[in-house]
């Protein structure tokens, strides 16, 4: 130990500690006037957007009618406002960029009662720092119109006289031609050139007594035009259209009260029957276009508890408020205001905004859609007897269904209970068809219930996600099927057979849980009796379905089953969307995919599922296993008739017995050479039913799972996806080939 610290001495000795050098602190010198302009022209002028949203305020305060922007390379290369407002004097020209020259104020308290929408004189200044500018002006009186040039805050040469129309014509050439960094950051024009476009949108519903228009520099067609006119909820529709202004109520709030806030506030906001995905919020105070974190999270907080997550608003307000109450010095693009009383401004309309939404969201309207499958569905190419006409000649769409295969026992067929009813004697529709909102509700994955356990369930998905299998999943293309359980995909330059029903399983069951508690329904147009149901299942499970033990026995069963998932009812309802009432009668059941119906004939499996697997005490296991259950009820298997086309149309001939009359059995029909007709009208159900699944898996399955699927670990091995070595993808590929 002795030599150990002799020698780390020794080495701490010669080891060569540096000193610090004393430095001189820097010197502080003045910036030069032309660097202390060129960055505050950086802060006022960020991007395009803002300097066109100036010179539009410009416009605006110059009592304009008429505004129209061109825009070249997305603000970039060419920027050009031009209005009909009151244009500039010749005399002022000469400080027209100078940097606080303004005619909106002259001294500082003027701020208190400011009512236009410049103030500092910073933003043409700003432009000439970082851009080259143009302004063409003539007043009203003048013969013609006089057009200078400005950089750097000052006029290059003598106006000139020219030929001009009324008011101004602003032109930045050249944007941030000075500001390599920043320029660089802006290259991809397509980005700035939607937020200009939404900017004057923003403008032109509010400001109805002006129009504006902007188009891209060279083309014939303005990509937003609106026309002044008297009604803002007009102009809400020119603007973002029909589907959004129907579904618009007005809204008014005020508080004249001397001793709290003095504001009034009208607007629209969107009703239950509004979908979209993204909050768009329009804010106006004292006629400024405002963001106000504050008050959007505060109305998307109400939406949010009173309508499914997955909707968000649409909001245009303006709020009017003493000018003395407002501060608007307080941003350098003057995009934020400061307001007195702002908490208890935004509390009150927050809680008018959640009385009114609540008062519309007692009735919600659906538009009904009838799925017209002749253009892209193979069902199409069925003869004319498959489909049958309304009274008002209108073609409704025959939904195909299973039956059993023995056909002298009605009683094992679910038509006992579920009858096509004719369109003309019936407001509901056929038997067990969805009831669909043409609005498609394209979930957000990741909004989900607030419940921990749905959270953990789908987290647990996430997590065991594979992503070699999502890339083939999110990327691939549908060839085709390749037997009645295998599909044919091609992932690059590989192809994989995948089995469609363990896809369309585990799709389903991730689905029921991401859209928990926020389905639509499938109303079924006749209650389908549980104890029936129940029965049904059992009796094909069962190996002696006559016997009088065992009928006493199902009889038991069906009857405890059906008390249970009566209990259960409203926990089934309000979660899953499957309503049981209290004489054990299912009505309806969840959409899980859009445009796409589960085979009824599976029915009796899932209810029995329900009642015998479900475990109704833990809440996860509970949860799963009913997203299991649904999973595999709403999975695309193949119809339980066999496939009529090949050698599976032999299932479907009339067999003539002794006695001479006829009927049609698939047990040990394989034997029979009996020349005979075929059963046409059992053939065509299966074919409807075939080509309808096929149809599914194309047009709704893929496109779904290239949407929302999380392939999970497991299918990497258990024979989901098989890849393109295999004896049996060769075999296709030559087929192919």
């Amino acid at each position: 130990m002795e030599n150990e610290e002799s020698i780390i001495e020794v080495e701490m000795e010669d080891e060569a500690i540096p000193v610090p050098i004393a430095k001189e602190p820097p010197k502080i010198q003045r910036l030069e006037e032309c660097v202390v302009n060129r960055i505050a022209a950086g802060e006022v002028i960020q991007r395009p957007v803002s300097a066109v949203k100036e010179l539009i305020e410009n416009s605006l305060d110059a009592d304009s009618t008429s505004i129209c922007v061109v825009v070249k390379d997305g603000g970039l290369k060419l920027i050009q406002v031009s209005d009909d407002g009151h244009g500039i004097r010749y005399e002022d020209l000469p400080i027209l960029c100078e940097r606080y020259t303004t005619s909106k104020l002259s001294k500082f308290e003027d701020l208190q009662s400011i009512r236009s929408m410049g103030f500092r004189g910073e933003a043409l200044a700003s432009m000439t720092y970082v851009g080259h500018v143009t302004v063409t002006t003539i007043t009203m009186g003048q013969l013609h119109g006089y057009r200078a040039t400005y950089r750097d805050g000052l006029m290059v040469d003598e106006p000139k006289a020219c030929a001009a129309v009324k008011g101004t014509q602003i032109m930045i050439e050249n944007l941030f031609y000075n500001m390599a960094a920043r320029r660089k950051t802006l290259q991809n024009s397509a980005d700035d050139y939607p937020k200009i476009v939404d900017i004057i949108s923003r403008f032109g519903i509010h400001h109805t007594h002006v129009s504006f228009s902007c188009r891209k520099h060279g083309a014939g067609r303005a990509d937003v035009h609106t026309i002044a006119t008297s009604s803002r909820l007009d102009a809400i529709r020119s603007v973002y259209g029909a589907s959004v202004a129907r579904n618009l109520m007005n809204i008014e709030v005020s508080d004249t009260g001397p001793l709290i806030s003095v504001f009034k506030m009208d607007g629209f906001i969107s009703n239950s029957n509004y979908i979209a995905k993204k909050t768009t919020m329009v804010l106006f105070i004292n006629d400024r276009l405002i963001d106000c974190g504050a008050l959007k999270r505060a109305i998307e907080i109400v939406y949010t508890a009173t309508l499914p997550k997955a909707s968000k608003p649409f909001i245009y307000m303006s709020i009017i408020l003493p000018p003395e109450h407002v501060d608007v010095n307080i941003h350098p693009t003057k995009r934020e205001v400061s307001f007195l009383n702002q908490e208890f401004i935004i509390e009150k309309i927050q809680s008018v905004v959640g009385s009114k939404l609540r008062s519309s969201n007692e009735s919600r309207t659906f538009q009904e859609q009838t799925m017209d499958l002749s253009s892209s569905s193979p069902m199409a190419t069925s003869k004319d007897s498959t489909k049958e006409s309304s009274p008002s000649g209108i073609k409704s769409q025959k939904v195909p269904h299973m039956v059993r295969t023995d056909t002298l026992d009605p009683s094992g067929r679910l038509h006992a209970y579920m009858q096509m009813k004719p369109p003309g004697n019936s407001e509901r529709g056929p038997c067990f068809s969805s009831v669909r909102s043409s609005i498609r509700q394209r979930r957000n994955p990741s909004d989900t219930a607030d419940l921990t356990s749905i959270q953990e369930l789908v987290n647990e998905i996430d997590n065991d996600c594979h992503p070699g299998l999502l890339d083939i999943v999110r990327n691939c293309t549908y060839t085709g099927m390749a037997d009645e359980i295998f599909a044919l995909l091609q992932h690059n330059t590989h192809l994989y057979l995948v089995n469609v029903i363990n896809l369309s399983k585990e799709l389903m069951y991730q689905q029921v849980l991401r859209r928990f508690a926020h389905f639509n329904a499938i109303q079924l147009s006749e209650p389908a009796s549980l104890p029936e149901l129940v029965m049904l299942a059992l009796k094909e499970e069962g190996t002696d379905p006559e016997g009088n033990e065992s009928k006493e026995l199902r009889g038991k069963i069906a009857e405890m089953n059906t008390e249970l998932l009566k209990q259960k009812a409203g926990m089934l309802e309000e979660y899953f969307s499957i309503h049981i009432d209290s004489n054990g009668n299912m009505s309806s059941l969840p959409v899980i995919l859009d445009q796409y119906t589960p085979d009824m004939d599976r029915i009796p499996e899932f209810i029995l599922c329900l009642g015998n697997d479900v475990d109704w005490e833990d809440e996860k296991i509970c949860f799963q296993t009913i997203a299991a259950a649904l999973g595999n009820f709403y999975a695309m298997h193949p119809p339980l008739l066999p496939n009529p086309s090949g050698d599976g149309l032999k299932f479907y001939r009339k067999r003539v017995l002794s006695s001479g009359s006829e009927v049609t059995s698939i047990d040990n029909i394989e034997n029979d050479t009996t020349e005979a007709e075929f059963e046409e009208e059992l053939r065509l159900e299966a074919e409807n039913a075939w080509a309808q699944r096929e149809w599914s898996i194309q047009h709704v399955l893929f496109p779904s799972l290239r949407l929302f699927f999380k392939p999970p670990t497991s299918m990497v091995t258990n024979g989901t996806f098989v890849q393109g070595k295999s004896k049996i993808i060769r075999q296709f590929q030559r087929l192919l080939e």
